[in-house]
């Protein structure tokens, strides 16, 4: 499959917003391919974060395991606003399967632990339906400044 890439900065008065945006396959390697992508785009856009890493590790995941149709693959779109806002969104053709977070008492649930994770980086995430027969899935997290410089 030819991955589809889009890139796009926006530059408007005082505030800038960069786009990211693939088409994998929904494989493990798909999957693997989406958080490495994300290191390096991250980094083109000076902003590295392990956490964004992980969060787009999990989503993939759960996109190529419950949200796979046969010949369909999954989008993978970062967005950076001025803000430092990092917008994750993966979009699947599963819409009929939607996310469920376990319940943290349950202990011994099989699935559902990697939404956990995603909430803990994320300052917030959730579930955008459509269009049918799609749904994405996204999180958002605030990038901290790199505390490695002196």
């Amino acid at each position: 499959m030819n991955p589809e890439v889009t890139q796009t900065s926006t530059h408007a008065t005082r505030t800038r917003t960069h786009r990211f945006t693939v088409l994998l396959s929904a494989t493990r390697r798909g999957a693997r391919l989406a958080r490495l992508l994300t290191e390096r785009q991250l980094a083109d856009w000076q902003n590295p974060s392990e956490a964004a890493e992980s969060v787009v590790a999990e989503l993939a995941a759960n996109a190529v395991l419950h949200g796979q149709v046969p010949g369909r693959g999954f989008r993978l779109t970062l967005t950076l606003d001025a803000t430092r806002t990092l917008r994750i969104e993966v979009t699947d053709p599963r819409g009929d399967r939607l996310p469920r977070t376990p319940d943290p008492a349950g202990g011994d649930a099989e699935s559902g632990r990697g939404l956990l994770l995603v909430a803990a980086y994320a300052d917030r995430w959730g579930v955008d339906e459509g269009p049918a027969p799609c749904k994405t899935v996204w999180a958002e997290l605030a990038l901290l400044p790199d505390c490695g410089a002196t």
